[in-house]
């Protein structure tokens, strides 16, 4: 288990749980989001749990996630990895996955999936969906709200050794990591490679190129 995703995110998280863990910034919308070790492990644990008792899906069984890079896209990544299952990023279908996570705009123009999905609005501050969920979804922010927040695992499984070795030939420095996903979309880049080398992330989306250097130096970050 220790050359898993799981194993590595529950190490970091287990040195000081109170130590920021993954900060995001987002230049479109002037957000800033900080999560603690502690926050985040939270919401990785609601997201596990929420397939394995919302969904009943385990180790064999695939997610279908089509979100941009996010700090929800981060915890639903790592909850589904921590529950067992394989994750298919990015695709645009979900053809052939056991569960499906989308954003709103990929949720209005997919193609029918499985019988389990879950829209995000990715708002600010975790907040629920404001208007109208598309028909045979569910808001994921209000269905993850509502399972245990601590998971018996991780139970292995979900092929992620593979993903910490690719992660690991990225070099990434430990310390604090300034991740612009302009540059670096792949997940592998901005969530796994900063986890294989034992750093806390930031996070950078629609990042303007005036404010990284600031930013790394604020955050006291190396950037990527």
């Amino acid at each position: 288990m220790g050359n898993t995703v799981p194993s590595l995110f529950a190490a970091i998280v287990g040195k000081d749980p109170s130590l920021p863990f993954l900060t995001f910034y987002d230049d479109a919308t002037g957000e800033r989001t900080e999560l603690s070790g502690a926050t985040l492990a939270n919401w990785v644990s609601k997201t596990a749990n929420l397939l394995v008792d919302g969904c009943g899906l385990g180790v064999g069984d695939v997610a279908a996630v089509r979100l941009p890079p996010h700090w929800q896209t981060a915890a639903i990544l790592l909850g589904a990895w921590t529950a067992g299952l394989s994750v298919s990023f990015g695709e645009p279908t979900a053809a052939g996955a056991d569960v499906e996570f989308a954003s709103l705009t990929a949720a209005e123009t997919g193609a029918p999936g499985p019988v389990d999905r879950y829209v995000l609005g990715l708002a600010p501050m975790g907040l629920p969906m404001r208007g109208g969920v598309p028909a045979g979804w569910a808001d994921y922010v209000a269905e993850v709200r509502r399972h245990g927040d601590h998971f018996p695992g991780p139970v292995g499984g979900g092929g992620t050794e593979e993903l910490v070795e690719r992660g690991r030939a990225l070099g990434y420095p430990g310390g604090r990591v300034l991740v612009d996903t302009v540059a670096h979309p792949d997940p592998v880049e901005w969530l796994v490679a900063p986890l294989a080398a034992g750093a806390s992330i930031v996070l950078s989306v629609n990042s303007d190129p005036a404010k990284l250097a600031g930013r790394a130096e604020s955050e006291q970050a190396t950037p990527i």
